[in-house]
């Protein structure tokens, strides 16, 4: 047996296996030391830079936090009567990202408790709109029956439950809608401008939103303060525990200054006409009644309203969503009379003892401007032209003082000028000039004015076309000797706990410096029109004196050549009937202006309504049941009835419970 030696180069092969083993032993040392590294360097990131980030989100896997709604603040008249609260009522809600078969789960449910197909629309647009874990109501207000059936039923179906929410109601109904407004389901322009304000966290968990009227303008007031809780949630989401809390703070409670007695009765006066009146406090610009006729109901809304009311109130030829009282835009008529004396005494364009002589028909150019029948007044001073509204005094007057300076002395009285009450959706209106002409009008001979045009503004027609509430504003101007105070409805707020009012202070009043001599010339043909002019019938016997002008203004214009005949006109195309007025006269506590649609001469369907008001106000008398069918006839014009005390009549709120807070 013979022993083999390796060789050199045998030994050479040998040495570089060891050499090239021992390199890869050293690279895959240096992979692992550097998948150390990189595994060190992870852990330190995740367990110490993130450290917080992952804590947070390892808290927010195990807990939740939940929005808490506040109680949406109440709405009550000037005597503590409550115009809009809320209530408790069970829903039925569905979180969709819980369910497996959502049609499915909704037909489960409709075998026992009746689920209509306009919730299910309902249901439908509002989960395209939400995030698909919210938890979405499928039906509203259920009843003790339909809860015992599905809490018996409750284990078939995962993701659905019964919750208590409040619900807005208006007990009232119709009354004072277009004050009151609505609340409505946030949609998605309003969820985009709320996610762009400073409210945004203020509103998570809130479905609803003011969307007219006071709920609208007094939201932030109204909405209150959410509140949050923070909960233990187990792996299926549920929570376990509390661990803890913010409470929600209620929205404040609206003062309004408005008297609901009076409003009821103004709108019950009305009937089925059209029209709006506004009263106000001439000292303090406090909105006592605030009319629009027809109204609606907001409880409509609340929900989400069904299209077959939403086609009824939006094409109806009525038009009862328009606010009539600060929207609704009309020519002010023969009420425009006092305003126009006031500013030729004040403008120096004409003193009151000057006489125009009413041959019953002015000519301008041509064209002859026609009188009440054609008939002639005869020689005519300033007070008597108011009395007896005599038209061929003010074409003259408006020949004499021109467009523009009608203009001036209008504007500051508010006509064609926001009036800056505290609602959303005031119109402007029209103050017809020279500039506006050109401002409104392309074609350079439709910029122009003309002379012609002039003569008709002088009694209330033309261009002319204000709304109520700034005819209501002037006349209490006038009634207060040209001391101006902003028009306003919210007195003040209330704390919802401890029921004591915030007062919500006006602006300081404007004394537009109108000469007393000159408001007395204006004030005595102003009573002479209730003493013995157009308003004597309606105004006989009251033990307090009133001050007012009668109007009819034209719906439809009517060839200078044509006379006017109701019969052969359109109920909608028929004059409209207007009265201004306010008492006591010689210290006013109440002004208004009044307007009947397409109701005729403003001495039988206006002034009528208006005597009642002031009875109301400043006697406590609330007119007879005989009395309020009259006017809803048309009747109006008829003597004056047995009246009742207004503290003896009980408001029958139309659904819910209407709550009493104690007079103010």
């Amino acid at each position: 047996m013979s022993l083999h030696l390796p060789t050199l180069s045998e030994l050479r092969n040998t040495q570089f296996e060891i050499f090239k083993f021992q390199n890869r032993v050293v690279v895959l040392q240096g992979v692992v030391l550097v998948c150390f590294l990189l595994l060190s360097a992870r852990l330190f990131y995740l367990q110490v830079i993130r450290h917080d980030d992952f804590l947070a989100q390892a808290e927010n896997n195990r807990t939740a936090i939940l929005p808490t709604v506040p109680n949406r603040g109440t709405i009550l008249d000037r005597n503590g009567i409550v115009l809009a609260n809320n209530y408790s009522a069970y829903t039925l809600e569905i979180t969709p990202s819980r369910v497996k078969n959502l049609e499915a789960t909704i037909e489960g449910l409709a075998e026992f408790i009746d689920i209509p197909q306009r919730d299910r629309k309902r249901f439908k647009r509002m989960r395209e709109e939400s995030k698909n874990f919210d938890s979405l109501p499928i039906r509203s207000r259920l009843t003790e029956e339909e809860v015992a059936k599905f809490s018996a039923q409750q284990f078939r179906f995962p993701g659905v439950e019964i919750k208590a929410r409040l619900f807005r109601n208006y007990p009232f109904g119709h009354l004072a809608s277009h004050v009151v407004g609505y609340i409505g389901r946030i949609n998605q322009k309003e969820k985009e401008l709320i996610e762009d304000s400073d409210d945004e966290g203020n509103y998570r968990g809130t479905q609803y939103i003011g969307k007219l009227g006071v709920e609208q303008k007094y939201e932030r007031e109204l909405h209150g303060i959410t509140g949050v809780q923070e909960v233990e949630t187990s792996a299926g989401g549920r929570a376990v525990r509390r661990l803890a809390s913010r409470p929600a703070t209620p929205g404040q409670n609206v003062v309004l200054s408005i008297d609901i007695k009076l409003q009821k009765m103004i709108e019950d006066l009305y009937g089925d006409r059209r029209g709006a009146l506004v009263a106000l406090d001439p000292r303090t610009g406090e909105i006592l009644a605030f009319v629009s006729k027809p109204t609606f109901d907001p409880n409509l809304f609340v929900d989400g309203i069904d299209s077959e009311s939403w086609k009824m109130l939006s094409e109806s030829i009525d038009k009862p969503l328009l606010n009539r009282a600060m929207r609704g835009t009309y020519p002010p008529g023969s009420t425009y009379k006092p305003f126009m004396a006031m500013g030729a005494l004040e403008t120096g364009k004409r003193n009151a003892t000057e006489i125009i002589n009413d041959t019953g028909s002015w000519t301008y150019g041509g064209h002859t401007f026609r009188s009440h029948g054609d008939v002639g007044l005869g020689p005519v001073d300033m007070v008597r032209s108011i009395i007896l509204s005599s038209n061929v005094y003010y074409y003259s007057l408006a020949n004499t003082m021109g467009v523009d300076t009608i203009h001036d002395f209008m504007k500051p009285l508010g006509f064609g000028q926001m009036t800056g009450i505290d609602l959303p959706g005031e119109l402007r209106g029209t103050l017809p000039s020279t500039e506006w002409k050109k401002n409104n009008y392309k074609r350079p001979e439709q910029q122009r004015w003309y002379g012609g045009e002039t003569i008709s503004l002088g009694i209330g027609q033309g261009y002319n076309a204000f709304t109520m509430l700034q005819l209501a504003t002037a006349t209490a101007i006038l009634a207060n000797g040209g001391i101006q105070n902003k028009p306003r409805l919210v007195m003040a707020t209330q704390d919802p706990i401890a029921r004591l009012d915030r007062p919500i202070s006006g602006e300081p009043p404007v004394n537009l410096g109108f000469k007393p001599e000159n408001v007395a010339v204006v004030h005595k043909g102003l009573i002479g029109v209730a003493r013995e002019g157009t308003a004597a019938r309606v105004f006989a016997g009251t033990p307090y004196q009133s001050a007012g002008k009668t109007g009819t203004a034209q719906a439809v214009t009517i060839g200078q050549k044509e006379k006017y005949n109701a019969s052969k006109l359109d109920e909608h195309q028929r004059d409209h009937a207007l009265y201004m007025a306010f008492a006591p006269a010689e210290n006013p506590q109440i002004a208004l202006a009044i307007v009947v649609e397409n109701a005729g001469f403003g001495a039988a369907q206006a002034a009528p309504i208006a005597r009642r008001v002031f009875d109301y106000w400043l006697m406590g008398d609330y007119p007879s049941m005989d009395d309020i069918v009259a006017s809803q006839k048309g009747m109006a014009a008829t003597p004056i009835g047995v009246r009742r005390r207004k503290d003896d009549i009980q408001l029958v709120p139309s659904e819910g419970v209407v709550g009493v807070m104690g007079n103010r």
